[in-house]
């Protein structure tokens, strides 16, 4: 672990070196693009979502979740299995 925290620094030290090497123009020239990149990004999904939920009939139904095990009328089935393996392991201990 150790070993991979300090790859990480001298990794980051590096590019760190190559963001002070760039002159402050260049900086500022990259900040935009990825602020743009970034602002067009969340319009595209904002839109997206606004879209999807302004479609007619598109509802969202929630329920409450229901356990598998109980839809059984299998009463073998409604074993709580744990309970179960820990007296198998009693009795087979005596």
């Amino acid at each position: 672990m150790k070993k991979l925290k300090a790859h990480m620094d001298r990794y980051f030290g590096k590019l760190d070196n190559h963001w002070q090497a760039l002159s402050i123009r260049k900086q500022h020239q990259y900040t935009l693009y990825f602020f743009w990149g970034y602002l067009l990004l969340t319009v595209g999904a904002t839109c997206k979502v606004w879209y999807d939920t302004s479609k007619s009939g598109n509802d969202m139904v929630i329920e409450h979740i229901e356990n598998p095990v109980l839809k059984s009328k299998d009463p073998a089935k409604l074993q709580d299995s744990s309970s179960t393996i820990l007296k198998n392991k009693i009795y087979a201990r005596q």
